[in-house]
């Protein structure tokens, strides 16, 4: 008897258990047809960008030491062969070879590299190939769909989906110099799919692939494809990108309270000269070893990173004009910057 109550009570034939019923049967018809939107959705993203994404192995040619020194992936955006991937990947390399999905192996030679954002751009030889096409990464939101094509571990063609994690993280590269505005997204990322594209749900890539947080997992980082653009039109046009360079070299220091109030300063920070290269611009236009920096054309510097960030795409050859105070003054600066080297 306790097993029929028990029975009995699981089985409500109200009309209100049966309109729930019908709402829990819709449900997941609504369900499944999202399944099927983000299946549909992923699916067209592969086939429309899978092609253009290649394999890259880096190796070092047939002198002492020769051997592979890279592989990971990379993005053709361009029918002539152009491919975007990771400086990591093949900085080192004297011999680089790409492999299309389709199989095809095709040399391909290096156009230009950029550490300090972790890009480069290599020729493929051959023509008509696929192509992605590069989109925005400016209005990415947390929470947005995104695929990652690549070849992990030697895995070709391997796909993973995610989100956008969050945005406007900040990367350091291996020279120093951070990255700005990188994406972290919880894509299952691993070594190969380094230079691989990032890609939105139409299928235009928002970002490069580049780093994941070792030990971690769902911690993954891509190069905004906004940036990728600026890189790729400099190494296109020079082959590296020119940076402007001052010569010195700066510490980020606390500003004392009463040196801020008493020069109408904002920030709480600024930088400290620590040595000037007595041939370099700085020392030309006058700036000494112990002078705070805490301006470049008006615009506040408080850091060392700040200080790059603003002279990266500077005027080159071009006055900029640098906010300094040394001692009780307060006063500009006028210096031409030079091209790193």
């Amino acid at each position: 008897m306790i097993e029929a109550r028990l029975l009995s009570a699981d089985i409500d034939e109200s009309p209100e258990a049966a309109r729930s019923a019908e709402v829990d049967h819709a449900s997941g018809l609504d369900d499944r047809q999202l399944l099927d939107s983000y299946s549909r959705a992923v699916v067209t993203v592969v086939e429309r960008v899978g092609p253009a994404v290649v394999s890259i192995v880096a190796g070092r040619g047939s002198r002492k030491g020769a051997g592979a020194v890279g592989a990971g992936s990379g993005v053709i955006f361009t029918p002539d062969g152009y491919v975007l991937t990771n400086s990591h990947v093949v900085h080192e390399a004297s011999d680089l070879g790409v492999t299309l999905t389709d199989g095809s192996a095709l040399g391909a030679t290096l156009v230009g590299s950029d550490p300090a954002t972790d890009l480069a751009v290599i020729r493929a030889e051959g023509s008509g190939l696929p192509i992605a096409e590069l989109g925005e990464s400016a209005s990415l939101r947390a929470g947005q769909l995104v695929v990652a094509i690549g070849n992990p571990l030697g895995f070709q063609s391997t796909v993973s989906a995610g989100v956008v994690s969050a945005i406007g993280r900040s990367l350091r590269s291996a020279t120093g110099r951070l990255i700005e505005n990188v994406i972290q997204t919880d894509v299952a990322l691993n070594p190969g799919n380094s230079g691989g594209p990032l890609v939105d749900t139409r299928a235009r890539v928002v970002g490069i692939n580049t780093a994941i947080i070792a030990m971690a997992q769902g911690i993954s980082f891509s190069v905004p494809i906004d940036t990728a653009k600026r890189v790729v039109s400099e190494l296109l046009a020079h082959g590296r990108v020119r940076r402007a360079y001052l010569g010195i070299v700066g510490q980020t220091r606390p500003l004392d309270r009463l040196v801020a109030r008493r020069h109408a300063l904002s920030q709480a920070q600024a930088v400290e000269i620590m040595s000037v290269d007595p041939r370099g611009p700085a020392a030309l236009a006058g700036l000494r070893e112990g002078d705070l920096v805490v301006s470049l054309d008006d615009r506040p510097v408080r850091t060392v990173d700040d200080m790059h960030r603003l002279l990266v795409g500077g005027r080159l050859d071009d006055k900029l004009r640098i906010g300094v105070v040394r001692g009780d003054r307060r006063f500009e600066i006028l210096a031409i910057p030079a091209e790193a080297q």
